[in-house]
């Protein structure tokens, strides 16, 4: 299983829950970017069933490198720049990572595919981590379901409700075996500090002000990462390809 942004949050957390439920091995891409920290896979890398590559995901020539060393049989995307504020004041970064990056990994993917007997083909799958973000803001009802319309409202949520668009096409016009998820905002342990729980839990230790965005009047869902991907996990072995 090939894991892209495997030293982040989730995917540190996701290649945790794998090693723990299957005997899979791994190959674990990041490009250890502020959010990504070998740290947090500390214990994942003394596990002989994982490999760890540096490497950006838009990077062509890593990219298919990596996929003809280690034949995988699927592939996770968690590689994303994922902070609403930093796409605002910066979105090129976002773009490339979650746009390009994307594109870079469907046509690595489709070119390693095409080399490989049918066996292989038949059973490789690409899951492509997304985000509740592409659907805009929660109203009233406090959930989204898979008919919700898309609505992204900042450089983050339309970089990656272009990927999503990305995979969805590569499974209609290629046949790519690709499945979509699309969580909401996830908590629990590894998480950066400057996203909303960690740091008002942060803040509150040390007696500094706790942020309030807009009116106070946002509405937010939010999902224990383990939950997380424990799901992705059933996705990936259970899911569709072509459905989200």
């Amino acid at each position: 299983m090939l894991i892209t942004g495997g030293a982040g949050f989730i995917g540190a957390n996701f290649a945790r829950h794998v090693l723990a439920r299957s005997d899979a091995r791994l190959v674990i891409i990041d490009k250890l970017t502020y959010a990504g920290n070998l740290a947090n896979i500390d214990d994942v890398l003394r596990d002989p069933r994982v490999h760890f590559v540096k490497a950006d995901v838009t990077d062509k020539e890593a990219m298919a490198s990596i996929f003809n060393e280690h034949r995988p049989a699927s592939v996770v995307n968690f590689a994303a720049e994922s902070h609403v504020d930093r796409s605002i004041d910066d979105p090129s970064s976002f773009i490339e990572t979650n746009i390009v990056g994307a594109f870079t990994l469907l046509e690595t993917s489709r070119g390693y595919l095409a080399k490989s007997d049918e066996g292989v083909k038949r059973a490789f799958r690409f899951l492509h981590v997304s985000t509740d973000e592409v659907y805009g803001s929660l109203g009233e009802a406090g959930s989204f379901s898979e008919t919700t319309p898309y609505a992204p409202n900042s450089p983050y949520a339309a970089s990656k409700a272009s990927a999503d668009h990305l995979v969805r096409a590569w499974h209609e016009t290629y046949r790519l075996p690709a499945i979509i998820t699309n969580c909401s905002n996830n908590y629990g342990p590894y998480q950066f500090p400057e996203k909303l729980i960690p740091l008002m839990l942060l803040n509150a230790i040390e007696g500094k002000p706790l942020p309030i965005y807009g009116d106070g009047g946002n509405v937010r869902d939010w999902l224990y990462v383990e939950d997380h991907c424990a799901g992705i996990l059933l996705a990936l072995r259970n899911g569709k390809p072509g459905e989200k």
